[in-house]
């Protein structure tokens, strides 16, 4: 329950911050583009990728949740481990094309980027906001971000669940 409900708390705050976002961005979109964008697909900037958005939310959370689990579960036993995994994270999100985008990167080579299953959520996010021309979206990257996700949630929901039950000897 714990786990579950610092993802729940995060996602509220998300949606809180996610709706204020979506109103600045229709506002631009009307104020400062003033026409539809009829060569790309795009109303007012708006594209029919912004209905992939709850399933990348979703996509998240359990991602955030299973690696959630898996730390919380690890670093009873190993209390060291959270400084690995600070580093570690910080290396993965560099790893993420969150800045620079994944077209920079030869087609050859992309694979190697969307290894990380952030790559293609934040890619879909890039679409949506701000069109093909700026990211990559492909149906098979979103799909191995989804199936990665759910399987390091449910090896997140099993190693939890045979470790919770010796968590007060080990603290």
């Amino acid at each position: 329950i714990v786990p579950l409900s610092i993802v729940l708390t995060n996602m509220i705050k998300f949606g809180i911050q996610f709706i204020l976002f979506i109103g600045i961005y229709i506002f631009y979109e009307i104020i400062f583009v003033k026409e539809p964008l009829a060569d790309t697909g795009f109303i007012y900037g708006l594209s029919w990728h912004l209905a992939l958005i709850p399933l990348l939310i979703l996509i998240m959370a359990a991602l955030g949740l299973g690696i959630g689990l898996i730390i919380s579960s690890m670093t009873t036993k190993y209390r060291d481990l959270r400084f690995l995994i600070q580093f570690g994270i910080q290396l993965v999100m560099y790893a993420t094309p969150i800045v620079w985008p994944l077209k920079l990167i030869p087609a050859e080579h992309q694979w190697k980027v969307v290894i990380n299953p952030m790559t293609s959520i934040v890619e879909t996010f890039k679409v949506a906001f701000f069109g093909a021309d700026f990211a990559v979206f492909n149906w098979m990257y979103l799909a191995y971000s989804a199936l990665f996700s759910l399987f390091v949630l449910w090896v997140g929901v099993r190693l939890f669940s045979r470790i919770e039950k010796s968590f007060m000897d080990t603290i």
